[in-house]
């Protein structure tokens, strides 16, 4: 079974998300098993202080070493093969394409969720690989984790319910959007479905499909 272990201040976020749909599923199936570390659990005296000022001076506060260094160590005693990633504006820009890659891997994930204005530089020691999900700022990093968990779980074999589901998609070649999909009924505000899909010609749905896929910018 394949293990998510995500680092963070705020594990209630994860409640929700883990406890639904495709998440859900993965995890009934015993198709992956997604677990929260509470990084204040590894705070340092009797206030369990997780941040403290930069050095050399600066706004905000910054996630100290100790914690995350503790908090990843035993992460690894759970599973000791798992890749550590960290969630930052300055990562790899996430993609279906590492999606596939890392849904493929048989290794387990513990993701680091930065806060405040960021952490200690030399967290990124522990880290095998530093993430993006777009150029812009977040309040942390839980709802990228979220995200990039997410895209993997469903594409783990047996999650989704068609064997062609994931083949489909979005993005499943690297850079073509799905084609437009329609259902019951036939016409809807005078709005219709398209002809070529309620004739019963696979090989002309196919042609129509394909025509319609649209190239992502």
């Amino acid at each position: 079974m394949r293990k998510f272990q995500v680092i963070t201040l705020f594990p209630d976020m994860f409640t929700g998300v883990f406890g639904s749909s495709m998440m859900w599923k993965a995890q009934n199936g015993e198709l992956a098993e997604l677990s929260t570390i509470d990084l204040r659990q590894f705070g340092l005296g009797p206030r369990k202080q997780v941040d403290d000022t930069p050095y050399g001076g600066g706004d905000g506060m910054l996630l100290k070493p100790e914690p995350l260094f503790a908090a990843v160590e035993h992460a690894k005693q759970i599973d000791s093969t798992a890749k550590v990633l960290l969630m930052t504006p300055r990562g790899e820009r996430w993609q279906q394409s590492l999606a596939k890659e890392y849904a493929a891997n048989e290794h387990g994930y513990i993701f680091i969720c930065g806060r405040y204005e960021g952490y200690d530089e030399r967290i990124v020691s522990l880290v095998d690989q530093e993430l993006s999900v777009g150029d812009y700022v977040l309040t942390g990093g839980e709802l990228p984790a979220m995200t990039i968990i997410d895209s993997i779980v469903r594409l783990i074999p047996g999650v989704l319910g068609g064997a062609t589901s994931a083949e489909i998609e979005s993005f499943s070649d690297g850079e073509t959007l799905e084609y437009p999909q329609f259902t019951r009924p036939e016409e809807f505000q005078g709005m219709r479905v398209p002809d070529v899909l309620l004739s019963g010609h696979h090989g002309e749905i196919a042609k129509w499909r394909q025509q319609n896929s649209r190239k992502a910018s």
